[in-house]
């Protein structure tokens, strides 16, 4: 509780998801009777800028009902990672559509797994740290465990940064804070989708090329043993013959 003042909404304590379920169901009832007072001595904490953590539920984004560590997505699941300076009153979504096809079209699960696309939303300038330039949105697709948590298929598809239990960094961004307040309302409206940037076919094909390489290189090492114990024999060969011709004269 000591950074309540200047932690996001309520509705993000979802994120603390380490702990035991009766001591996420204390944690809450604490953080139902304090929030209120918290906000209340903080006035000019009218938004926050966090990581949000949502799903593509119904042709539409919504907010994700638990949090990463107790959320299991489904085989084709579209899971929305959005930063951005929100509040109670202006939500503010990843900036797509359904993107499942664009991002897991062409790829494949085996027995025990699931596709599970990713959308990493790293928000606008406005509303990056000071100092600090988002990265393009972008998409990516998560192979993994057919139990595999919203945290997995998270840290499947990007390096993340956590503090408490909350996502506060994801890729490096932004570099450390974590869910800090902000003076300024929270933007509202409608916003303008944008084009991710997706695994190229060169990344998709990675594996391949890299089998063909370590098969090259196995190839030219076997040339190599062939060649040296050819070598070994025509010296062997050579010495037998010397040694021949020495005892005949």
């Amino acid at each position: 509780m000591r950074r309540l003042t200047t932690t996001p909404p309520a509705r993000m304590l979802g994120h603390a998801s380490q702990a035991t379920p009766i001591l996420r169901g204390l944690l809450a009832a604490i953080v139902a009777l304090l929030l209120p007072i918290g906000l209340a001595t903080s006035a000019s904490a009218d938004a926050f800028r966090f990581w949000g953590y949502y799903q593509w539920t119904d042709g539409e984004w919504a907010f994700a009902p638990t949090g990463p560590a107790d959320t299991v997505p489904e085989e084709g699941a579209i899971e929305g990672w959005r930063f951005a300076v929100g509040g109670e009153s202006a939500t503010r979504f990843p900036r797509t559509g359904d993107v499942f096809d664009d991002i897991c079209g062409a790829a494949t699960a085996s027995d025990g797994e699931k596709r599970v696309a990713v959308v990493l939303d790293y928000g606008t300038v406005e509303d990056a740290p000071d100092g600090e330039e988002p990265p393009e949105p972008r998409g990516d697709c998560a192979v993994v465990p057919e139990d595999a948590s919203g945290a997995d298929v998270l840290t499947a598809v990007a390096q993340v940064r956590l503090d408490e239990g909350l996502t506060c960094g994801i890729d490096g961004y932004p570099t450390s804070e974590c869910g800090n307040a902000v003076d300024e309302a929270a933007p509202s409206g409608d916003e303008e989708h944008v084009t991710l940037v997706l695994p190229s076919a060169a990344d998709t094909d990675t594996g391949g090329d890299a089998g063909d390489t370590d098969a090259d290189e196995d190839d030219n090492q076997l040339l190599l043993l062939i060649a040296g114990v050819a070598a070994v024999v025509l010296v062997g060969v050579a010495a037998f013959v010397r040694a021949r011709r020495s005892r005949g004269q």
